[in-house]
């Protein structure tokens, strides 16, 4: 026989199945947790327990202050790495868009070693929040040495690349760049900023990227929530052909 599901499991199969009925639509507001847990016949306790299963799976989100929402659908990206400039594949819909906020700092903890710069040097960090809609979709953090921070980046941007662009303006060529990928949980600021469960997993992906000299001239913290994201990496391969002399 099959196990009954738990009480959690059953309330959230079916706030679950109004959703995907539509009987619950995309941006609507749940009832208050006290009406749910009263309709449902549970304690608190339980009912927030079935609603961070939706919230793992991305179904459901919880807005501070104003309560629990269904969550338009998330369009998947991928992130195109292996190359000299970061990329971002939307899917032809996404319908992203970045808002930027700058700020001027030192130095300070992993960024020290990142950039290779000693503690307290002048840095400028871009801030990069994407959304689809209303709803947070990634984020990114961009630092680079103060004096090749431009004062003109949009604030809003189409893309996390225009952002890129208007940076690469004032910077030296490229000429290496690492990028090291892991999979994580997210900290409590992620979990409030992207409004995402802590239990989903984020892709945490740190680029470095340094000039012909061997200086970093770029350092991007790049979290991307699991449930919207993929990553690709491409290597290519360039054969160098020899010539014999006579």
């Amino acid at each position: 026989m099959r196990p009954m599901p738990s009480r959690r499991h059953a309330i959230a199969d079916d706030i679950r199945d109004k959703i995907s009925s539509g009987r619950i639509k995309a941006g609507e507001r749940l009832p208050s947790e006290a009406q749910l847990a009263s309709d449902y016949a549970v304690s608190t306790a339980t009912l927030r327990s079935a609603l961070a299963v939706l919230h793992g799976e991305g179904l459901v989100e919880k807005i501070h202050g104003k309560g629990n929402f269904v969550r338009y659908p998330l369009r998947r990206i991928t992130y195109l790495g292996g190359g000299l400039t970061p990329r971002t594949k939307p899917s032809a819909d996404s319908a992203l868009r970045v808002s930027v906020r700058i700020t001027n700092l030192q130095a300070h903890g992993q960024l020290i070693g990142l950039l290779g710069v000693s503690a307290s040097s002048p840095l400028t960090e871009f801030l990069c929040l994407s959304h689809q809609g209303k709803s947070p979709h990634s984020l990114a953090r961009i630092y680079v040495p103060h004096e090749l921070a431009l004062t003109d980046v949009p604030t809003e941007s189409r893309c996390y690349e225009g952002v890129e662009a208007k940076l690469a303006e004032l910077r030296p060529p490229l000429a290496a760049v690492r990028e090291r990928v892991t999979a994580r949980l997210p900290t409590p600021e992620e979990v409030t900023t992207l409004r995402i469960s802590s239990a989903l997993a984020v892709l945490a992906i740190t680029r470095v990227a340094a000039d012909r000299t061997g200086r970093v001239v770029e350092a991007a913290l790049l979290v991307l929530p699991d449930d919207r994201t993929d990553a690709l990496f491409t290597t290519h391969h360039v054969t160098h052909e020899g010539t014999s002399g006579e």
